[in-house]
């Protein structure tokens, strides 16, 4: 049950930094937002330190890099999706791949899940599609570089999960600061070798640094919960993460949550609660 709750708040956290994370790319290009969000996820991570420990082994060192190159490449192949097909289509993709290769992973690691749980997990994956499928998903057809680039960002995004699941129990919060570090080296240098094409506007710099500072807590949360449950049911619940950006979006800017969305957010509430049971 702990470890449902700390998904629940991973998935929330991940959800909030991408809506904020996408307010602050909006009029500005994405790495100007990301060089601010980085390292103000670092700097919390690094706050963490010394109240819940660190212990950088050779397996926290190795796993946390890992993460932290998956997350880099997850980032650059979301945001390369975002710029050439219908988001609308292609983040039901990246969702479900990011939820079903961790899930896989749990299973072949020995996972074993009661009735309820078997019930729940594939309800849960059918919500993750629902929720962050937009109104008309079924309209537009995405370019086959764009079907292949959603792929890519999904099995990053679940890469840099089962990395951080991989790292030791005893490690604290070693992966996340090596992992961390990596990916903002690696945005930094990109950063770097476009600085012409990034433009002269100012980023966002409160939103952008929210953003990471969210996307801090999301990790350690997932950390946390890959602790104390299983990988399977851990990931599949933080993928529900789309969830989060479509009720800020209601909120905050006054989107409509479309017919399908609602059924997403229910199937959603019926899969945790089967979850919770196993």
């Amino acid at each position: 049950m702990i470890a449902l709750l700390l998904a629940l708040g991973s998935s929330l956290a991940y959800g909030c930094a991408d809506f904020l994370g996408g307010l602050g790319a909006r009029k500005v290009h994405v790495l100007r937002t990301v060089m601010i969000a980085a390292p103000a996820s670092l700097a919390v991570e690094l706050m963490l330190w010394p109240v819940l420990g660190a212990s950088f082994g050779v397996g926290a060192l190795g796993w946390g890099a890992a993460s932290g190159i998956a997350s880099a490449a997850a980032f650059s192949l979301l945001y390369r999706t975002l710029a050439i097909g219908p988001m609308n289509v292609l983040s039901p993709v990246t969702a479900l791949v990011s939820a079903i290769l961790p899930v896989g992973v749990g299973l072949f690691q020995g996972e074993h899940l009661g009735v309820a749980g078997l019930v729940g997990l594939p309800l849960a994956l059918a919500a993750v599609v629902l929720v962050s499928a937009g109104h008309g998903a079924g309209s537009a057809r995405p370019p086959r570089t764009a079907l292949l680039l959603a792929l890519g960002a999904g099995a990053a995004i679940a890469l840099q999960l089962v990395f951080l699941h991989q790292a030791p129990s005893d490690s604290g919060v070693a992966p996340l600061i090596v992992g961390r570090a990596v990916s903002s080296a690696i945005t930094l240098a990109a950063a770097g070798l476009m600085f012409r094409r990034l433009g002269s506007e100012r980023p966002a710099y409160a939103v952008s640094a929210a953003a990471g500072v969210l996307d801090s807590l999301a990790n350690l949360l997932f950390l946390m919960a890959a602790r104390s449950g299983d990988l399977a049911v851990v990931a599949v619940i933080t993928a529900l993460y789309p969830a989060g950006t479509v009720l800020l979006a209601r909120s905050v800017l006054a989107e409509r949550i479309h017919r399908g969305q609602l059924v997403g957010l229910g199937t959603a509430a019926v899969a945790v609660s089967l979850l919770a049971l196993t």
